[in-house]
């Protein structure tokens, strides 16, 4: 398996090009099973998960057309729709259920294996299935398959009142209710700026949307949708990871195509970490204003609080910062499996259930260290930046399936890293 090296001690400098995000165009895509005409993705970021959306939709019956080195997605389902998601190709990618709600619109039936992805806790399918029933839906889970099929054969508008802000099932519903009849009330919707655009994606493409952005979203169904152009939306993950670069390893960045609407309560945290951030008209510059970052507490929470996809990389530049941090998850369970990796490089961690407690030290040195998830693979490097000496990040498939060319990136701007291809 390759590795990624890092070196530390470098302080960067330069520009950074944010990618188009992950989250938002693996929902994007399932929609273009709701049109028979073509569904063009542009800002499209190069990553292993939309590889396997690309499967997944293809093996549905879309044609698919990658364009601009994988930049531009071009879609279409105008033939006859396989409404059986297999096993094999959704176990990869937890995603892979967004096509659930596309398909009962659509064909009035599916058969979708239960999701895999990352272990990080406990992701149940019931507030999707749940919605979906409320608008007609019969379903049976067989098998580890989900059985699903709208009564007389079409979705119908329910009110559906979420019993948290789920952003999966969100997106699932607001897509099933394009095409169903009647009109669809989803509250306690999530608000993330994957969800708003989404909203204007499917707009385009003809549906009848209001509330996206707020708790509470309507959905008029409409007879048919046709096809668009849409631009996917900044990563705002991959936006905070980069920002966080110049705090840990010192200098300057500016993060092209960022914007302070997307990553708003994070940056609240930096500034009260001592750090500068600046709007600029091309992106957000970010540098540290002193010699540490200060300690500062951080709750994950849904949107627009902080997300909790940024917490393993702030716990690592927490592990620099003057003072006691204190890090709580409340989104996901199971998700400081990175801390103990953190600790090999000698940072000063403590973990008791959902709350992690970080003393900052002065000094980390780099250490062979395995990367356990998507957001921890980046944590450690990261921290790497700024540790003497060398760290190996190792299993870093899993960051193949979130971040485009890491090593490029940072090497761009000053760091010494390097990928190191597996035997």
């Amino acid at each position: 398996m390759d590795s990624i090296v890092v070196r530390g001690g470098k302080s960067l400098s330069g520009q950074i090009e944010i990618a188009g995000a992950k989250n938002a165009a693996l929902t994007l895509m399932p929609a273009t099973l709701l049109s028979d005409e073509p569904l063009t993705l542009t800002n499209t970021p190069r990553l292993s998960d939309i590889k396997t959306m690309t499967l997944l939709l293809e093996s549905l019956g879309a044609e698919i057309s990658s364009l601009q080195d994988g930049k531009v997605q071009t879609m279409s389902c105008h033939g006859s729709i396989n409404t059986t998601a297999d096993y094999d190709i959704v176990r990869k990618m937890r995603a892979s259920n967004l096509v659930l709600g596309p398909l009962l619109a659509r064909e009035g039936h599916a058969i979708v294996s239960l999701p895999g992805g990352c272990a990080i806790g406990a992701r149940p399918m019931d507030i999707h299935t749940d919605g979906l029933a409320k608008m007609g839906a019969q379903i049976d889970l067989k098998d580890g398959y989900l059985h699903a099929k709208a009564d007389g054969g079409k979705l119908k508008g329910a009110v559906i009142d979420f019993p948290f802000a789920s952003v999966g099932a969100t997106e699932n519903i607001m897509m099933a209710a394009t095409l169903a009849k009647g009109t669809t009330v989803i509250n306690n919707a999530a608000r993330e700026p994957e969800i708003v655009d989404l909203a204007d994606c499917l707009r385009k493409m003809g549906a009848q949307i209001e509330g996206d952005g707020t708790p509470s979203i309507t959905i008029q169904g409409v007879d048919r949708l046709h096809g668009a152009t849409h631009p996917v939306v900044t990563d705002r993950i991959e936006l905070g990871t980069y920002m966080l670069a110049p705090v840990i390893a010192g200098g300057e960045v500016e993060c092209l195509g960022g914007k302070l609407s997307l990553v708003g309560a994070f940056c609240e945290k930096l500034d009260a970490a001592g750090v500068s951030v600046e709007e600029t008209k091309t992106g957000l510059k970010v540098k540290l204003k002193g010699d540490r970052p200060k300690a500062v507490d951080v709750t994950t929470e849904p949107f627009p609080g902080f997300p909790t996809d940024l917490q393993a990389q702030m716990m690592a530049m927490l592990c620099f910062a003057e003072g006691t941090s204190v890090l709580e998850e409340k989104i996901f369970e199971n998700r400081f499996m990175h801390a103990p990796e953190l600790e090999r490089m000698g940072a000063n961690i403590e973990v008791h259930g959902g709350t992690a407690t970080v003393t900052g030290v002065d000094k980390m040195k780099g250490a062979p260290v395995m990367a356990t998830d998507l957001r921890a693979s980046v944590s450690l490097i990261l921290a790497g930046l700024r540790a003497e000496g060398e760290t190996q990040v190792n299993r870093v498939y899993h960051l193949d399936r979130g971040y485009e060319d890491v090593a490029g990136k940072l090497g761009k701007v000053g760091a010494d890293i390097e990928r190191v291809a597996g035997r």
